[in-house]
């Protein structure tokens, strides 16, 4: 049975993941974002403590 001969199968399967992990991370990483970030400003915002009366 020729399908159980693991020699051309292991070959496809190790030039398949080589070609995911050299081409695939290389365009995927290319791409430019449309929405850029843009910075927070630098004031400090005042955050107030909660006053909960359960305690």
């Amino acid at each position: 049975m020729p399908q159980l001969n693991p020699a051309p199968w292991f070959a496809i399967l190790v030039f398949t993941w080589l070609v995911f992990l050299a081409v695939v991370p290389n365009k995927v990483l290319n791409h430019t974002f449309t929405n850029e970030l843009t910075s927070i400003s630098s004031q400090k915002l005042k955050s107030e403590t909660w006053n909960w009366p359960w305690h």
